[in-house]
């Protein structure tokens, strides 16, 4: 089938579906969360993890000030309030009393962690780049939260446990096909 070669260049979605996440900041007394599905690994050691958010968002600015960010990684069942939390302004609205947010405390940083997420990282920042109209976030991870019984003994996610919250671009979210999994081991399938 042919493809069609575009050279005006506006939004693309072309990358997801994507899992979503709830990128969270406190500074100040202030607290703030904001949907983020531009985000990943970079580093196993140091253990560091990536955000991308424009500096236009206020939870740039809290995680400008206090250096700190959480991720939550969410099922599915909260689409909706991942969904509420991305359409709203934090300048404008207490995200967190206005959806019922629960959090749990942070053990090394001062980042709420979502009590839904079925894992979260607490990230010390270690690097702020420009790249356009957003910024890459590093973080040390620095603290692991994570439901035990979602993840399998080799630590991926136990998708008859967990249906993890994709992001497929503009407004559309989606879940896995728990059938659809298959491990294809890099030793039978890398190089020969």
């Amino acid at each position: 089938m042919p493809k069609i070669i575009i050279e005006d260049i506006g939004r693309f979605n072309h990358q997801y579906p994507k899992t979503v996440s709830i990128v969270t900041a406190q500074s100040n007394g202030q607290s703030n969360a904001l949907a983020v599905a531009w985000h990943t690994a970079i580093s196993f050691k140091p253990p560091r993890y990536g955000v991308a958010i424009s500096s236009t968002w206020s939870t740039y600015q809290l995680i400008a000030a206090s250096k700190e960010f959480g991720v939550n990684f969410m099922p599915f069942e909260a689409a909706e309030k991942i969904a509420a939390v991305g359409g709203s302004g934090g300048r404008y609205v207490n995200k967190f009393e206005q959806f019922n947010l629960a959090t749990e405390k942070p053990l090394k940083t001062s980042v709420p962690i979502l009590e839904a997420a079925y894992a979260a990282y607490e990230c010390k920042l270690v690097d702020d780049q420009n790249y356009g109209d957003h910024h890459m976030l590093v973080g040390e991870i620095v603290a692991i939260h994570m439901l035990e019984e979602a993840f399998t003994g080799e630590g991926i996610l136990d998708l008859n446990r967990v249906n993890p919250a994709l992001f497929m671009g503009i407004d559309y979210y989606t879940s896995t096909d728990r059938k659809s999994l298959k491990f294809l081991d890099r030793k039978t399938y890398g190089r020969r």
